[in-house]
């Protein structure tokens, strides 16, 4: 679970040298280094939320690879301060404790304690400063032997470009285009590098040195600590600390704490609720193929942007009823997908950490019906579901099996409402939704809408879903239909888009 439907400070920094290029975060702070043979009181750790409750079994009951890997890619040119983005680094992980946090058994229930040091490292280059990795060959950051998504090794869907993909995910090459394979191979492998669950830590800043005056700074932490807000708040915080600034105390909160009162008062209500509603989803129909994946596997991605504006409607819930849409073309007379809710409160705006709940939304698309009928219907559905976004479905409906993910479709959807942080005397450009080549389920719309338009990177299972490139083609062209004339009946626009 990455991100969200969008709702509606003191830190300084503690390191040493650890080598060439490298610090640790946090060397005195409040968290010590945690070692394989400590043990832990309840003085000093948190209660965890019921989301990293079920992460955490989910990860020690199935296998999730790098489901849960959150990276996150800031492409720096000019003259770069290393010294100071380093320490800016540290200066981060000492304000958000929650970096440093694992989850643990203490006195038989699971708690937020210390984890090891974060580390903040600068990757050896070259002698004399050149840049990481090979000076010459195409991007890669597929291994070798790795099955790709087409033999060109892109994808493209229409002829203005809407629609982009690699078929292993690998991050886009620098603003200025000069990617090279070893730069790709090395982001791609501190991606895919396992966490310690047990010991920590759960985060980890890399800096590459590209090419001259050009750097890459890589973030990837366990979504146990982390969610699709934190990316703006490090990245926010991060400028701030390089450019010398010294950003608001912030409020010490126990959500766990918290949550489970919210929880408790509503819990009844949500029971009731779902009672009705709620029934294991069985099957999904994506171009004659029965899905039923709800694991975590390897993973592939295609990207698309969109426009999807329709009077009366949020564009969050234009984009999903174009999905429910589909769907039913495809063969379901119901359709249920899983989104991601946002649960952060007030008092969390500003604080790193996993704020975010999975729920269920079905509807029953009438052919009759117009989109915007449709949509709008589908709008009062989501309305009553957002009552219960605090409630984790496993607690109003406890027999819920663990999986990796709820239904074989989701989606999360972030909105991004101001523009990329600055960095003093730097050219600075941020990878918001970086492929961790995995995918939950059969396939998962991650979705940020931000002041350059709305991206929707589409994670999908290769095997379960193997004609992908034509899914997201026909999502666009719905999107394209619905929104140029949104009082068109639904088996009108499916007539025109898949005939």
């Amino acid at each position: 679970m990455t991100g969200g439907t969008p709702v509606p400070r003191e830190g300084g920094a503690a390191f040493t040298g650890q080598g060439a290029g490298e610090v640790t975060a946090g060397e005195t702070g409040a968290a010590a280094s945690l070692r394989p043979e400590a043990t832990f009181t309840r003085r000093g750790t948190h209660e965890v939320t019921f989301t990293q409750q079920g992460m955490w079994v989910t990860e020690q009951a199935v296998k999730v690879g790098t489901a849960y890997h959150m990276p996150l890619l800031v492409h720096l040119r000019g003259s770069l301060d290393t010294g100071a983005l380093l320490a800016a680094c540290a200066a981060v992980v000492d304000r958000h404790p929650m970096l440093r946090g694992v989850v643990a058994e203490v006195d038989d229930e699971l708690r937020l304690v210390p984890g090891a040091e974060i580390p903040v490292r600068r990757a050896p280059g070259s002698p004399g400063g050149s840049p990481v990795g090979s000076p010459s060959g195409s991007p890669t950051g597929s291994p070798s032997g790795s099955p790709t998504g087409s033999p060109s090794g892109s994808l493209t869907g229409s002829p203005s470009g809407s629609l982009t993909g690699s078929p292993d995910g690998s991050p886009s090459e620098s603003p200025d285009g000069e990617g090279t394979a070893g730069v790709d191979a090395a982001v791609r492998e501190e991606i895919l590098r396992a966490f310690d669950l047990e010991h920590g830590p759960l985060a980890r800043f890399t800096l590459f040195e590209t090419g001259p005056g050009r750097h890459l700074l890589v973030f990837v932490a366990h979504h146990l600590i982390f969610d699709g807000q934190s990316k703006d708040i490090l990245v926010r915080d991060l400028a701030a600390f390089y450019n010398g600034e010294r950003p608001s105390p912030l409020p010490e909160i126990d959500h766990g704490r918290s949550e489970r009162d919210r929880v408790a008062a509503m819990l009844p209500a949500a029971k009731e609720f779902w009672a009705p509603r709620w029934r294991d989803p069985g099957e999904t129909v994506l171009l004659g193929r029965a899905l039923r994946s709800r694991r975590a596997g390897e993973g592939r991605v295609l990207r698309l942007t969109a426009d999807p504006s329709v009077p009366g409607l949020t564009r969050f819930e234009v984009l999903l009823a174009a999905l429910h849409v589909l769907l039913s073309g495809y063969g379901n007379a119901e359709v249920t997908t899983a989104v991601d809710l946002s649960t952060r409160p007030a008092e969390a705006a500003d604080h790193i950490g996993l704020f975010v709940n999975e729920l269920p939304v079905a509807s029953i698309p009438s052919p009759e019906a117009t989109f915007r009928e449709f949509a709008t219907g589908l709008r009062a559905e989501l309305r009553q579901v957002y009552r219960f976004r605090q409630v984790p479905l496993t607690r109003a409906m406890p027999r819920i099996r663990p999986h990796a993910a709820l239904v074989p479709v989701s989606v999360s959807y972030r909105t991004r409402h101001e523009a990329d942080p600055v960095f003093t005397g730097l050219d600075a450009s941020v990878e918001w939704t970086v492929f961790n080549h995995a995918v939950r389920g059969a396939l998962h719309l991650q979705c940020v809408d931000g002041p350059g338009g709305l991206t929707v990177s589409l994670r999908h299972d290769p095997e379960a879903v193997p004609e992908a490139p034509r899914v997201a083609d026909d999502l666009r062209l719905l999107l394209e239909r619905a929104t140029h004339d949104p009082d068109l009946p639904l088996k009108e626009i499916l007539n025109q888009i898949l005939e």
